[in-house]
């Protein structure tokens, strides 16, 4: 706290009458003596009149439900459905749709579909599958940084969509019982 803080923290004890007597007289000695102190009380004190002329008008006892009816008479939002554009949230799921495919494409363009015979019970199309499902490398495809990447931001827009549809299901819940 500086000395001006000081000073002013003094007055206003002063004035408002809540220092101790030794204190009160101890700062009516320094605006006796002191030019600054007087000058600050000078200006303290005509503050201090200054609140203490003008009169708080009390709100109306109806001033809250005045100021209701006032807002109720403005148009309230329109509803969601009304402003967000369909074509939108249809292209954002287009484009999720695409990365899930990609993503299979991507996963089955890296096996290799070589014939190689095994036992005669199965069909030849069933056990070059068991091959190459044996043989397919998955660190090389779900390792991969790129796909970790995928998967996270998958998993944080599902967390979103789930989100989503449990508010709605309680916005729902809330008309329905009011």
């Amino acid at each position: 706290m500086n000395t001006q803080d000081h000073i002013e923290q003094r007055l206003w004890d002063y004035i408002d009458g809540l220092s101790t007597p030794d204190e009160h007289s101890a700062v009516a000695a320094l605006i006796a003596a002191n030019r600054e102190w007087q000058r600050k009380y000078k200006e303290l004190l005509d503050v201090h009149q200054l609140m203490g002329s003008t009169e708080l008008e009390a709100p109306s006892m109806r001033f809250t439900k005045n100021v209701m009816e006032e807002i109720s008479q403005y148009q309230v939002a329109p509803a969601t459905k009304n402003y967000i554009n369909k074509n939108i949230i249809r292209s954002i799921g287009a484009f999720f749709l695409l990365m899930i495919g990609s993503f299979l494409f991507y996963f089955l363009r890296q096996m290799q579909w070589t014939d190689s015979p095994s036992s005669s019970r199965q069909s030849p199309y069933t056990q070059v599958l068991q091959n190459n499902l044996n043989k397919f490398n998955w660190g090389k495809i779900l390792g991969s940084p790129y796909m970790s990447i995928f998967m996270l931001i998958n998993v944080i827009l599902a967390l979103v969509l789930v989100d989503m549809y449990l508010q709605t299901l309680k916005r729902r819940s809330r008309l329905i019982n009011k």
